[in-house]
């Protein structure tokens, strides 16, 4: 069970930033026994693998928050942050350090579809959410949202890792959180529309 936890965890972190729940994944695994990853997953934890996440981590941090350039990451982020959600998913899920089911070892193409369909719902969310925002703030709140989404992927990919009994409740506590701020926005430009137009 906390396998499935912590996959969903870091999926959903994938989701918000594809980069950062796999490089802590890697270095995890890499530097500690609380991952041990499975024969065909051990190329995430090799040198390579953390150099090449590093540098689009960087990129994807930068290019994040600049307004309408950020649209056009998401839209790379549409293949990018499910395909990782899978393939951390599959990973983490099969490590025998975490959870001793057989079943998950055997079948991995379970937690691939699961981490794609979390991932890809998250980034959704995301990638509906942002051109609202930068609208709604003149541009001015990418920056702002993309920390918060950074802020949000460190912590729920280190819950998911270190204590996944509590990745349901992040979870409930992320999609509210989005679901108000976005509240929020929306209220934020119908405010400005009506100044706009009774000026």
């Amino acid at each position: 069970m906390f396998a499935v936890l912590t996959g969903a965890g870091l999926s959903a972190a994938a989701g918000l930033n594809a980069y950062i729940p796999f490089l802590i994944v890697a270095l995890v695994a890499r530097f500690t026994d609380v991952i041990n990853l499975p024969g065909g997953w051990q190329w995430i934890e090799s040198w390579w693998a953390i150099g090449i996440c590093s540098l689009l981590l960087i990129s994807e941090v930068v290019l994040d928050k600049i307004p309408a350039v950020d649209s056009v990451n998401d839209l790379v982020g549409t293949v990018v942050r499910p395909a990782t959600g899978g393939i951390i998913s599959a990973a983490t899920q099969s490590a025998g350090a975490l959870d001793h089911s057989s079943f998950l070892r055997d079948h991995e193409w379970t937690a691939v579809v699961g981490g794609i369909v979390i991932a890809g719902v998250v980034h959704t969310g995301k990638a509906t959410a942002r051109p609202a925002i930068n609208l709604g703030t003149v541009g001015f709140g990418a920056p702002i949202v993309s920390t918060v989404e950074d802020a949000s992927s460190v912590s729920l990919s280190l819950i998911a890792i270190f204590i996944p009994v509590l990745v349901i409740f992040a979870l409930i506590v992320l999609a509210w959180g989005g679901f108000v701020f976005v509240r929020r926005m929306r209220s934020f430009a119908r405010r400005r529309r009506y100044v706009e137009n009774t000026s």
